[in-house]
C-alpha cells in the first residue's frame, strides 16, 4: 500500500512538474487552456475536461477550451446547478455524482445524452479572486480522493498563474503595440490639418488595430450641441440611419468623460434599437469620450461582431486615442475656421476690387515708405502696367503725372498733417497741345486703429474734357458779351445817326456852292456808311480778333 501510494505521489509530482513546465513555456492564454485539457484526462484518468473564464462584462463564464465533450453539451444555458455555483464562487472545490447531476433540471438532457456519471468542479483563482472553472468529468462512476482534489486544485491554482500571466505578458504585448499604433495614428492624424482625413483615419485605422466590426464617431455640433455622425466604417448605411441616439444612456455616461463597455449589446437597455443591432450582427460596444483638452466635444464608438469583454489596456488605449484625436479634431476645426474667414477675406477682397476697377477712376494706395502697395484696373490700363510692375515700386517714379517732387511732397504732405485735400495737376501749359491733359487729384490718408496714417490713397480724374468745356463756355461767354455790347451801341448811334443823316440830306438840298455840296456829299456818305456799320453790330453773331498796334487788338464782327 506504502509502495503504491508512493508511487502515486511520484507520478502526481512528475504530472504537476510537467504540466507546470508546460505552463510556464507558454505565453499565450489560449495555448495554456488547450494544454491543461488535453494532458489531465490522461494524467488524471478522467473522459473530459473543461476550463470556463470569468467576464467580467457579462458576469457569466465563458467556454475557454474543452476536450472530450460534444459541441451540444458545451452550449447548454447553465453550466451547474445554483448550490455548485455558489460554492465554486467561494473557492471550493466540489464533487457531483449521477444522481446529483441527473437531479439538475435545467441540464438533465445534455447530462443524460452525453453519459456523464461523475464531475470534479475546481474555482481556478488568482490573487484570491476567481478567474474561471477547471471541470473534469467521466463516464464512469468516480470517486475522487482528498489526494486527487488536492492535486487537482494545485494545477487549477496553477493554471489561475499561468492565464494571469498570460493575460499580463499578452496585455504587455499589446501596451507595446498600442504605444507603437499610438505613436503611428497620432503622427497621421496630426499630418494633415484636414478634418475629413483626420476623421476617416481614425475609424478606418482602429478596427483593425482592435479586432472589431467597425467604428464611428459623433461630435457636438457648436451650434446645436447636438451629437452628428461625421465619420464611420464597418458599418451598413442601414445601421447608421437607424434612428436619433439622444436618449441613449451609454452616450450620456461617455459625454460625462466615462468609457463604457457594453458586453451584450442586443440586450443592455443601455442602447437602443436593439433589433437593428442583431441585424448588424453587433455584439459588443465600446463608448468612449473625444476630448480636446478637458472638454468633451464628441463620442467614438467600437463596436464587435463577437461578444467582447475590452480589456483595461484596450479601453486605455481607445481613450487615449480618442484623446489625441480630439486634439487633432479641434485644430483641425480651427484650421477649417481660419481657412473659412481667408476664404472670406478673399471674396470680400475680390469683391472690394471688382468694385474699384469699375470705377472710371485711377486709384492707387500708397504706404509710408513712398511704395504703391495696390492700384486699380483703370490705372494699370492707362498707365500700361501690369500689377506685379507696379506694386512694391516708388509712387514718384510709377505714376505719369509726377513732374519732380512736387506731387511726391503732396502725398508726404498727407502723412504729415493727417488732412485730406485735391490738387490739379496738367501735362502741358498750352491747352491746344495735341497731349496736353488735365487731372483731378484727391489724396486722403487711411487711419490704422492707433490712430496714426496706415496709407494714402489717392484717387485720379481725367478733367481734360471738362476743363476745356469750361474754357470754350467762358469763350462763348465772352463772346456773347462783345456781341450784346455792339448791339447796344449801335442802337444808340442809329438815333443820333438818323437825325444827322437827314439834316445834311435837307442842308444839300440848300447848298448852291459845288465845292459845299462836295463836302456835304462826303459827309453824307460817311453817314451812310456808319449807317451801314451799325446794321452790322446789330446783326453781329460773332467775331475774331487781330493784333493792331503795340498790345492793342480789334475786332472783326461776323
Amino acid at each position: 500500500m506504502n509502495t503504491y501510494k508512493s508511487q502515486k505521489d511520484r507520478d502526481y509530482l512528475e504530472v504537476f512538474q510537467e504540466v507546470t513546465r508546460l505552463i510556464n513555456s507558454v505565453h499565450a492564454p489560449q495555448d495554456v487552456m488547450d494544454l491543461i485539457v488535453r494532458r489531465l484526462p490522461k494524467l488524471m484518468n478522467v473522459d473530459a475536461a473543461t476550463v470556463r473564464l470569468y467576464n467580467q462584462g457579462s458576469e457569466r463564464f465563458v467556454l475557454g477550451a474543452a476536450f472530450g465533450v460534444s459541441d451540444q453539451y458545451l452550449s447548454r444555458s447553465t453550466i451547474d446547478s445554483k448550490e455548485v455555483m455558489a460554492a465554486l464562487m467561494q473557492g471550493t472545490p466540489t464533487t457531483t455524482t449521477k444522481t446529483d447531476l441527473l437531479s439538475n433540471q435545467d441540464n438533465y438532457t445534455y447530462i443524460a445524452e452525453e453519459g456523464i456519471q461523475s464531475v470534479l468542479s475546481l474555482p481556478i483563482t488568482f490573487k484570491e479572486q476567481i478567474i474561471g472553472l477547471l471541470r473534469l468529468l467521466t463516464k464512469k462512476p468516480r470517486e475522487f480522493d482528498k489526494q486527487e482534489i488536492n492535486f487537482a486544485m494545485s494545477l487549477a491554482e496553477q493554471l489561475g498563474i499561468a492565464i494571469s500571466n498570460s493575460r499580463l505578458f499578452q496585455e504587455m504585448e499589446n501596451q507595446v503595440k498600442f504605444l507603437s499604433e499610438l505613436r503611428d495614428i497620432s503622427k497621421l492624424v496630426n499630418s494633415t490639418l484636414d478634418l475629413d482625413e483626420i476623421l476617416t483615419a481614425i475609424v478606418h485605422t482602429l478596427p483593425g488595430i482592435l479586432k472589431v466590426k467597425g467604428c464611428t464617431i459623433r461630435l457636438l455640433h457648436p451650434a446645436t450641441n447636438r451629437l452628428e455622425l461625421v465619420a464611420a466604417s464597418g458599418l451598413s448605411t442601414r445601421y447608421l440611419n437607424r434612428g436619433s441616439i439622444k436618449k441613449e444612456n451609454s452616450f450620456f455616461k461617455a459625454l460625462k468623460g466615462e468609457p463604457v463597455a457594453i458586453y451584450d449589446a442586443a440586450t443592455d437597455p443601455r442602447v437602443e434599437y436593439h433589433d437593428a443591432i442583431r441585424q448588424e450582427g453587433i455584439k459588443s460596444i465600446l463608448v468612449v469620450p473625444i476630448k480636446n483638452n478637458n472638454e468633451i466635444i464628441g463620442i467614438l464608438r467600437l463596436l464587435s461582431s463577437e461578444h467582447r469583454s475590452f480589456s483595461a489596456n484596450e479601453i486605455h488605449f481607445t481613450t487615449t486615442l480618442a484623446e489625441e484625436g480630439g486634439n487633432a479634431i479641434q485644430k483641425a476645426r480651427v484650421y477649417r475656421k481660419i481657412q473659412l474667414l481667408f476664404n472670406q477675406i478673399e471674396e470680400h477682397e475680390r469683391f472690394l476690387q471688382t468694385i474699384l476697377d469699375s470705377l472710371w477712376l485711377q486709384l492707387i494706395v500708397i504706404a509710408p515708405d513712398n511704395s504703391i502697395i495696390m492700384a486699380n484696373k483703370m490705372f494699370l490700363t492707362i498707365s500700361g502696367y501690369k500689377e506685379a510692375d507696379v506694386l512694391g515700386r516708388s509712387y514718384d517714379s510709377t505714376v505719369p503725372w509726377c513732374h519732380g517732387a512736387g506731387n511726391e511732397c503732396n502725398v508726404e504732405k498727407v502723412f504729415k498733417t493727417e488732412h485730406p485735400f485735391t490738387i490739379l495737376s496738367t501735362t502741358s501749359d498750352d491747352s491746344t497741345h495735341p497731349d496736353y491733359r488735365c487731372y483731378e487729384h484727391h489724396l486722403a490718408p487711411i487711419f490704422d486703429r492707433s490712430g496714426a496714417v496706415e496709407c494714402v490713397i489717392e484717387a485720379v480724374r481725367d478733367v481734360t474734357d471738362q476743363k476745356l468745356l469750361e474754357k470754350e463756355k467762358l469763350e462763348k461767354t465772352k463772346l456773347q458779351g462783345v456781341i450784346e455790347m455792339a448791339g447796344t451801341t449801335a442802337h444808340e448811334l442809329n438815333s443820333p445817326l438818323f437825325a444827322a443823316l437827314g439834316t445834311a440830306q435837307l442842308l444839300q438840298d440848300d447848298l448852291t456852292e459845288e465845292e459845299m455840296k462836295e463836302d456835304m456829299d462826303m459827309i453824307i456818305r460817311n453817314l451812310q456808311k456808319m449807317s451801314e456799320l451799325t446794321k452790322t453790330m446789330t446783326a453781329a453773331t460773332g467775331f475774331e480778333s487781330r493784333d493792331y498796334v503795340g498790345e492793342t487788338k480789334i475786332v472783326t464782327l461776323k
